[in-house]
């Protein structure tokens, strides 16, 4: 895949290797505010843009870092496919480098699984300012230690992603969203109990006493499921306006988040077992993937939230973090992601060492130190 593009990227980190100079790899730049305060000189990778092929039929798309995630959904949607984890876009300009380095995942995540589970292969530039390629274009191609999935969600910390292949689907040929009033307790139980039946169940969210469903799969399949279910069906388009406005944090619960957050608070994004009990922390909370995902709201210090987050079996991230009334600036206090255990950061720090030993991209973005 050599190009002017390409060749560009790679005389830039040889250059900031040799002068020990940090590069913050940034794309559309929708996704400056998760993780630690970006560090370094831009490394713009819009350039490096393009599908660069795309097989319907085989289900597999490859495409440039600096491609539009809109532009790749597009080209998908006129094959009636899809990217089934549902990215989520924030706002206008995300690229495809920028959701696979984040490896963040909307409402379908629990039925359909991650990023990491739909990438194929990738060719990765280094800090040594080599090009490397990972996996394949099959799944057959993935053996030994699969870098391809590592970089889902490793938010630049190994080096810029240049080119990734990706595993796509089909469009569920019928969906219905179905709402219930269920208080948060109820809406868990029934939801752990829903989920060891064969429905066709896609997402769902639970918000101020209401509880909303998504099903989707063969037309037989969904319409039999919300016969069985009952509960509110929720017309095409509104159910569709608020699935989007949930993937892309634009919907109601968001747009509040955000207010608190300017004045102060933090929004918490904690991963749990489904089946643990209501979070018993102040502010607003939001439950999604069938109880896995919890969004809180709160001005409850980070140390009281972490420790209930693992009192309940699982930890917490700071999604956004207010400081000085700048919601995009602050942070709040402590690391952004859950510390770890010394075992697993020792792993972090032998692959920062291995793809970047002279700690060039994005220095301290996912933990101090690397």
């Amino acid at each position: 895949m050599a190009d002017a593009a390409l060749d560009s990227l790679v005389d830039r980190v040889r250059a900031a290797r040799a002068d020990k100079t940090a590069l913050n790899i940034q794309g559309g730049n929708t996704k400056a505010f998760y993780g630690e305060a970006p560090q370094g000189q831009p490394l713009d990778l819009r350039g490096l843009a393009g599908i660069s092929s795309y097989e319907p039929s085989e289900l597999v798309v490859t495409v440039r870092a600096g491609t539009p995630l809109a532009e790749l959904e597009a080209a998908l949607a006129e094959q009636a496919q899809c990217l089934p984890f549902e990215p989520p876009r924030f706002m206008a300009g995300g690229t495809v480098g920028g959701m696979v380095a984040a490896g963040l995942a909307g409402p379908a995540r629990a039925a359909v699984g991650g990023l990491r589970d739909y990438v194929l292969g990738a060719t990765l530039l280094t800090g040594r300012a080599e090009l490397l390629s990972f996996g394949g274009q099959v799944i057959k191609n993935v053996a030994g230690y699969d870098v391809s999935r590592l970089l889902a969600g490793s938010m630049g910390m190994l080096g810029v992603v240049c080119e990734v292949s990706l595993k796509v689907l089909p469009v569920a040929v019928a969906s219905a969203t179905l709402r219930f009033e269920r208080d948060e307790a109820t809406a868990l139980k029934q939801l752990n109990t829903w989920g060891g039946q064969p429905l066709p169940i896609n997402a769902s969210a639970w918000w101020d006493g209401m509880l909303v469903l998504r099903l989707s799969g063969a037309a037989a399949a969904v319409q039999s499921a919300v016969q069985k279910l009952g509960g509110e069906r929720v017309d095409p388009t509104l159910a569709a306006a608020f699935w989007t406005g949930l993937r892309d944090q634009t919907d109601e619960f968001f747009v509040k988040a955000g207010t608190a957050v300017a004045a102060g608070a933090t929004l918490w994004r904690l991963a749990m077992p489904q089946t643990t009990a209501p979070m018993a922390l102040a502010g607003e909370h939001l439950v999604e993937w069938g109880g896995a995902q919890r969004w809180v709201v709160t001005t409850t210090p980070a140390a009281v939230v972490r420790d209930a987050a693992a009192r309940g079996g699982g930890h917490a991230t700071v999604f956004r973090g207010a400081r000085a009334g700048n919601p995009e600036a602050g942070r709040a206090e402590g690391p952004c992601f859950a510390p770890l255990s010394a075992p697993l950061m020792q792993i972090h720090r032998e692959l920062k060492a291995a793809f970047d030993p002279g700690r060039v991209f994005n220095p301290g973005r996912l933990y101090a130190g690397l």
